[in-house]
């Protein structure tokens, strides 16, 4: 059986540690990331990989489409929604000023979607994937208006995959709480 996993928490809470934990003795895992990945967490993924005799594909830069990268891969790792909704915002919109209700929606939707596409690759073969995410109402409002765009979608995003995924954990301090 499947399983869609979202782990959400604060900044530095432990999020991609435990979900790279989960596929640890793992082969063919793919690890999706929006942006270059940081140096920590592609040294943990390297040392696991070492040690459990495994080996990860690693794709980054990922800015659309994320469901297409799925081939061979039982087990996913996407890092993160927070820099996904980023990348889709600057791509839909890159001058921020003009951004509507009705464009957000559009973003809202794209990013929506494209998670759901995943998740439906992964039901398919019968596979797990971990989404990570920031929980969004645990920070203060923003002033800067990409940030409060941010904030805003990301939120709506969070609640629809939440609803969606098998599994919710949170993150705190570098323990998992399931709370769904």
């Amino acid at each position: 059986m499947a399983r869609t996993i979202l782990v959400t928490g604060g900044g530095a809470s432990g999020k991609s540690r435990w979900a790279i934990s989960q596929f640890a003795a793992c082969d063919n895992v793919l690890y999706i990331c929006p942006d270059t990945l940081d140096e920590d967490t592609r040294n943990r993924i390297s040392f696991s990989n070492h040690k459990n005799y495994v080996e990860w594909d690693l794709q980054e830069h990922v800015t659309s489409n994320p469901r297409n990268l799925f081939r061979k891969h039982k087990f996913a790792v996407f890092d993160s929604l927070n820099d996904y909704t980023m990348k889709v915002i600057e791509e839909m919109c890159p001058d921020i000023s003009r951004l509507t209700a009705e464009k957000e929606k559009e973003i809202e939707k794209r990013i929506v979607e494209d998670v759901l596409g995943m998740y439906d690759e992964i039901r398919l073969i019968e596979g797990d994937i971990v989404v990570i995410t920031l929980e969004t109402g645990f920070s203060l409002e923003p002033e800067d208006a990409k940030l409060m765009a941010r904030r805003k979608i990301l939120g709506m995003v969070n609640q629809r995959i939440a609803n969606e995924s098998s599994d919710v954990y949170l993150s705190a301090s570098g323990i998992q709480f399931k709370i769904k």
